[in-house]
């Protein structure tokens, strides 16, 4: 069986894909055209705080990508675990987990912390959870990683969905876990797609836990240093941010290709 690779989207492999809906083609096409970052080179690593972010190794984890790049801009509402209603942070993981990998995560952000498998940050990959202390509890915050350096979450009141940068001081600084819920392959003609229009088919659950109110616009104020050279090539003027931009205008356009 030959290894999965990751690649940029193309129109022909676009074409090839059993794509869910016409929405979600649209938001592929659209991310693969403006997206400003450089590929990644297989065996190519970049350094973030003391470790390091390897080659992208996912395989049948992007219908989690996708899921969750479909949800960008949702506004955030504490408690809310729906569309309809809005998402808070652990509410956006476990519907999208939910829908595209049909796993039934728990609500809360520590509960998921034990959930699947635990990973090196050098082994992170696009559909891996994310989490991050901001609150000075252990797993208090949690994002879909989607690759690029990138990662999608729900992170305050008065905002939206949004996708963001893991290099951006604030964030890099505070990661405390990686995991891994969904199968590294996804078996052929077992994928499960999302119907935008059909209702949610996400358990029940109890009340959200309390969520931080990030400051976005006063995070601490820590540029990139020789010691921590821009990441994956990111532009300069986007790695030495120290707080999330106000909008997020630079999409991912990274999509796993397997092969058998």
């Amino acid at each position: 069986m030959a290894r999965s690779t990751i690649s940029w989207a193309t129109p022909a492999a676009l074409a090839s894909l059993p794509w869910r809906s016409a929405g979600v083609l649209a938001l592929t096409l659209l991310v693969a055209a403006c997206s400003s970052g450089p590929a990644v080179r297989q065996g190519s690593s970049a350094n973030y705080g003391n470790r390091t972010v390897g080659p992208e190794r996912s395989a049948g984890q992007e219908e989690i990508t996708l899921e969750a790049m479909s949800l960008v801009g949702i506004p955030y509402r504490y408690g809310g675990n729906t569309p309809d209603s809005g998402f808070d942070c652990s509410g956006l993981v476990r519907y999208v987990v939910a829908r595209a990998a049909g796993v039934n995560l728990p609500r809360t952000t520590a509960d998921m912390s034990g959930v699947g498998t635990v990973l090196e940050r050098d082994d992170l990959a696009s559909g891996d959870l994310i989490f991050f202390n901001t609150t000075g509890r252990a797993h208090s915050h949690v994002g879909i990683y989607v690759g690029q350096g990138k990662f999608v979450h729900a992170p305050n009141s008065g905002g939206t969905v949004r996708l963001e940068s893991i290099f951006i001081p604030y964030w890099a600084k505070r990661i405390d876990g990686v995991r891994r819920v969904a199968a590294n392959k996804a078996p052929a003609g077992n994928t499960t797609y999302v119907n935008r229009s059909a209702p949610a088919t996400v358990a029940d659950a109890p009340a959200a836990e309390p969520l931080p109110n990030v400051p976005m616009a006063t995070a601490p104020n820590r540029p990139l240093t020789g010691a921590t050279p821009s990441p994956l090539e990111t532009p300069s003027s986007t790695a030495r941010l120290t707080s999330p931009p106000a909008q997020d205008d630079d999409p991912i356009a990274r999509f796993a290709n397997s092969s058998m």
